[in-house]
């Protein structure tokens, strides 16, 4: 089977890259993506047909089938039952986890109108998590069949020990995070220098 681009891309050129910045001796100590979960909630009271449907989407996106998420407690001022359906979860691993990974940042994030970068903020230990308000900016969704937009989560989980490990390994994978005042500063002064 044939290695996914992106991680070729990690081996050859992003471990090569963090070994120089962050001077590791040990080749096992190296942040790597360990695995990427998408989950999207849906309202205690939907429907068996708008649960299916969720399914079904978060099925077109991931390449595998979603793992429906069901209430652990009843809770009355949600109307919500224990064992009541509330979400659907994908775990990727992998090539499936590469390729999700590289059409999320080459093809869908550019497609978000007025897109100006992703946040910069990780949880602490080095992992990074993506609110996606609309899934019709991945091409696998068409939009005309589309029924109602979902929103989703995406969870990069690394084996960066740091946030500023985590941050580096995915901005060397490509992602687009979103530049600091001083980093925009830097980078307009620079541009007047060149012209």
């Amino acid at each position: 089977m044939k290695t996914p681009a992106l991680k070729q891309y990690y081996n050859d050129v992003v471990v090569v890259e963090l070994k120089k910045k962050f001077g590791y001796d040990n080749v096992h100590v190296i942040p790597r993506i360990e695995k990427i979960v998408l989950n999207s909630g849906f309202n205690a009271t939907a429907d068996k047909a708008h649960v299916a449907y969720v399914n079904e989407e978060m099925k077109k996106l991931a390449g595998q089938r979603p793992v429906t998420t069901r209430a652990k407690l009843s809770i009355s001022n949600f109307k919500l039952r224990e064992g009541q359906p509330i979400g659907a979860k994908v775990t990727l691993r992998g090539a499936a986890m590469y390729d999700f990974l590289m059409r999320l940042i080459n093809v869908a994030l550019p497609c978000i109108r007025d897109f100006r970068g992703v946040p910069t903020k990780l949880d602490g230990q080095g992992n990074y998590t993506l609110g996606i308000t609309d899934h019709t900016i991945f091409p696998e969704i068409s939009v005309e069949s589309a029924g109602a937009n979902l929103g989703l989560d995406v969870c990069i989980v690394t084996s960066a020990q740091s946030d500023d490990e985590g941050r580096e390994l995915l901005r060397l994978l490509g992602m687009p995070f979103r530049k600091t005042s001083a980093e925009q500063a830097a980078a307009e002064a620079a541009q007047a220098g060149a012209a």
